[in-house]
């Protein structure tokens, strides 16, 4: 058990580098991998069950990749098996490391589907050994993490990067534009981002005084890798297949799982930053190891460029549905939502979305690439003939990130751009794992009112071994 005194000691330094932001990364190759207009990537796939399974086919389906290495923790389980059959050819590993050792000259991306924590060291060695990164959002578990892979982009231009919110390249994010460049997206004040379904953890005991007792390893499970830098811990199964994001040491919750998806947008286009208070208002369920039942989070952004100040509140769990505005109507679900591994998920008395409030106008808006509209109906009427034609998107996030390793297009949602939501989440999380009202100083990335959360930024020292993805 680390104590709060051990836990300051240790962090004090890294929080102090993160601070000044200086320093050097990883020192490895950085030369730019070698495509040309139309080729196809070579690429090679981290994590390839579940959603990783999902990721590849939506790749396949864009006829731009030649699979080359398959790498799995688990490689072999019932989970992994599908994609082991459909790419016999491509080498297969169960270690990253490994796969880079030995396989890393023969492609030129990666494709990340792995549980958040184990996000930040693939992605900073694949940056490190001058591979593209595509990488599930969260981008990074901690703030620290988000901030060393956004420096490891910035210094390798030459280097494609996208995180998965795919809202990035659907007809949400044109319509924002479009409609913040005609103004009629202006003087933003408040946006209420709102997640009501039920979580994995909802039914567990929040009574909780320990970890899980250790249980036996599946056969196929290389479980010192799938814990990368995080503590150990002895293996069980409510870790292990999504039951990871339940957990602070491994996961992010309802906020890093959803709220790239429904707040990505607004706050690329409102120009948001970093915000400088993150509350905990409400918690139902809070203890020391997972994630409450319901959470409501205050996060309160600066005025920027002009614009007014905004607040942004978060609101999760069954029982927190937030506040509906007169004229609100019907709560619809955007089809393109990705299927989960988790079965058919009940409905919700609010599905997954966001209220924009304006000086002058309500917006409201579901996850994913669902297009805002106005509220209530009359308003919306009355607004018709004054909205822009919005361009369709000239690719999905898939396609848009072959294109840009290839140097046609760019990214949507690189590092340097999305690592930022991350930052947000994490100090989200952060109020939460701790229950409390956290300050933050967006100019110095420190927070100014709680010494054990400012350390909290950096995270847990890495486990030995794998200290030298975070060396500055």
């Amino acid at each position: 058990m680390v104590t709060r005194r051990d836990f300051l000691k240790t962090m004090s330094m890294a929080s102090a580098g993160l601070a000044l932001g200086t320093g050097d990364l990883l020192h490895a190759q950085t030369a730019s991998p070698k495509t040309g207009r139309g080729d196809k990537v070579k690429i090679a796939y981290i994590g390839i069950g579940n959603r990783g399974e999902q990721i590849i086919e939506d790749f396949a389906r864009t006829g731009m990749v030649e699979v080359v290495a398959l790498c799995d923790v688990d490689m072999g389980a019932k989970h992994t098996q599908k994609i082991m059959a459909k790419y016999p050819k491509a080498k297969q590993f169960r270690d990253f490391r490994q796969m880079f050792d030995k396989a890393g000259n023969e492609f030129d991306a990666v494709a990340i589907a792995t549980p958040d924590h184990s996000h930040f060291p693939i992605s900073m060695l694949a940056l490190a050994s001058g591979k593209h990164v595509y990488v599930e959002k969260p981008l990074a578990r901690t703030f620290y993490e988000a901030e060393l892979l956004m420096q490891a982009a910035r210094k390798r231009p030459n280097l494609v990067t996208q995180v998965g919110n795919q809202g990035h390249s659907e007809a949400n994010y044109f319509q924002f534009k479009a409609w913040m460049d005609a103004g009629i997206i202006k003087d933003v004040t408040a946006i209420t981002a709102h997640m009501n379904n039920p979580r994995r953890w909802h039914k567990w005991d929040t009574n909780i005084y320990k970890l899980p007792s250790g249980q036996q390893l599946p056969k196929d499970l290389d479980w010192d890798t799938w814990l990368g830098a995080a503590p150990y811990h002895e293996y069980n199964k409510d870790y292990h297949l999504g039951q990871w994001r339940c957990w602070y040491d491994f996961g992010m919750g309802a906020l890093g799982d959803w709220g790239a998806h429904i707040l990505d947008t607004a706050h690329e286009f409102l120009e948001l930053g970093l915000p400088y208070e993150v509350t905990m208002q409400y918690a139902n369920g809070h203890n020391d190891y997972f994630f409450p039942y319901s959470s409501t989070i205050l996060f309160r952004f600066p005025q920027r460029k002009g614009m007014p100040p905004v607040d942004i509140t978060w609101y999760d769990g069954l029982d927190n549905l937030p506040p509906i505005p007169a004229g609100y109507g019907v709560s619809g679900l955007d089809p393109n939502i990705p299927a989960t591994n988790q079965g058919d998920t009940p409905k919700s008395k609010l599905n997954p979305g966001k209220i924009i409030y304006t000086k002058d106008l309500i917006f409201k808006g579901g996850s994913h690439g669902s297009t805002l509209s106005i509220i209530p109906e009359e308003k919306a009427k009355e607004m018709a003939d004054k909205l822009p034609k919005v361009p369709k998107s000239p690719s999905n996030h898939f396609e848009n990130f072959l294109l840009a390793c290839n140097g046609i297009e760019k990214t949507r949602s690189p590092f340097e751009i999305n690592g930022v939501l991350s930052q947000v989440f994490s100090l989200g999380v952060m109020a939460q794992r701790l229950n409390t009202q956290l300050f933050f100083d967006p100019r110095t990335k420190q927070i100014t009112n709680n010494e054990f959360a400012n350390a909290m930024l950096a995270g847990l020292p890495p486990r030995k071994g794998w200290d030298e993805f975070y060396k500055l």
